[in-house]
């Protein structure tokens, strides 16, 4: 597509971006305390007079900082990333064809999940009294006693 409304692919590209906002914060967050837990530079206030962040209550570390930045890069670097027009054209082609889907009722769904647990115990079970039967089978073979 050439050009898109900005209204087509909507709730995927919004499911999309919050989705990675929140892995990059996570990560963002991560580095922040594995910088300041690995070296002693990064865990003091750069300023003394300015040792938090009001109402926040953050203290202005240089790990902080880098943090902050990486965020505010890969977040950049996201919105980029999800304008660019084949990444916009997939989540708009995803969208559409996720709108032509028939979901299943609850009912469906509860019925196909007993359906599915119980296959699975007798698969199990069935495994189980398999594995059972080959080891003795093959003990008695081998080492020829029970």
């Amino acid at each position: 597509m050439a050009g898109y409304k900005k209204d087509q692919g909507r709730m995927a590209r919004m499911a999309v971006f919050w989705s990675l906002t929140v892995l990059l914060f996570y990560g963002a967050t991560s580095l922040r305390e594995e910088l300041a837990a690995r070296w002693e530079p990064m865990r003091g206030p750069l300023v003394s007079a300015f040792p938090a962040i009001p109402i926040l209550n953050i203290q202005l570390t240089a790990a902080f900082l880098i943090a902050l930045v990486f965020f505010a890069g890969g977040w950049f670097a996201l919105t980029r990333w999800l304008e660019r027009p084949k990444s916009a054209d997939l989540l708009i082609e995803t969208e559409t064809e996720l709108r032509k889907v028939t979901w299943p009722s609850g009912q469906e769904v509860v019925n196909s999940s007993v359906i599915v647990i119980l296959f699975v115990l007798f698969l199990m079970g069935f495994l189980a009294g398999a594995d059972w039967l080959l080891a003795r089978v093959t003990q008695r073979w081998l080492f020829g006693g029970s």
